[in-house]
């Protein structure tokens, strides 16, 4: 029974995030921004980044997709500020495997799992590998805006960049 209210809950707060998303706006002199692509759901995103030294000082995103791509990118935005780059690449890579791992043979250590705080709202995505490409989106834009090498993120097999500057991991 606390499964499925847990299940419940996060159902409600993806709902939400899609449907009410935070920082959904272009900033106006973004330090660095990217563009991501996920043919597979039609999504379509653009991520503006305003970095302060090595911080996010700011970090929103404009486009469109589904609500698995919206609550990602939009809890994302609100996890990453304040955050420097190197955390966030780090918590890309703990993101990316909460979303791509079973959860039965995670890798994931319980301090990574609080570390990841409310985005374990996705655990569940990696049940259906379609909407891995979803979730992830936005964070993959993310590493491309940071690392700043102008490709656009796409979730087509072999040409995501990813933090570890490797291809696709999805």
């Amino acid at each position: 029974m606390i499964q499925d209210d847990l299940k419940d809950l996060y159902q409600e707060m993806i709902v939400d995030h899609s449907r009410h998303p935070r920082n959904c706006r272009k900033i106006e002199h973004p330090t660095c921004a990217a563009a991501g692509n996920n043919p597979l759901c039609g999504d379509q995103l653009t991520l503006y980044v305003q970095l302060e030294g090595d911080r996010i000082r700011d970090l929103s995103f404009e486009g469109k997709g589904c609500a698995i791509s919206m609550a990602s990118a939009s809890m994302m935005t609100e996890y990453l500020k304040n955050r420097t780059k190197q955390e966030a690449l780090n918590h890309f890579e703990k993101f990316h495997q909460l979303v791509t791992e079973d959860g039965s043979a995670s890798t994931l250590s319980d301090s990574d799992l609080e570390l990841l705080g409310k985005l374990r709202v996705f655990s569940g995505v990696s049940e259906f590998p379609s909407r891995v490409k979803c979730a992830s989106l936005a964070w993959h834009t993310l590493v491309n805006a940071l690392r700043g090498n102008g490709e656009i993120a796409t979730t087509e097999s072999g040409t995501e960049v990813v933090a570890s500057g490797q291809g696709d991991h999805s």
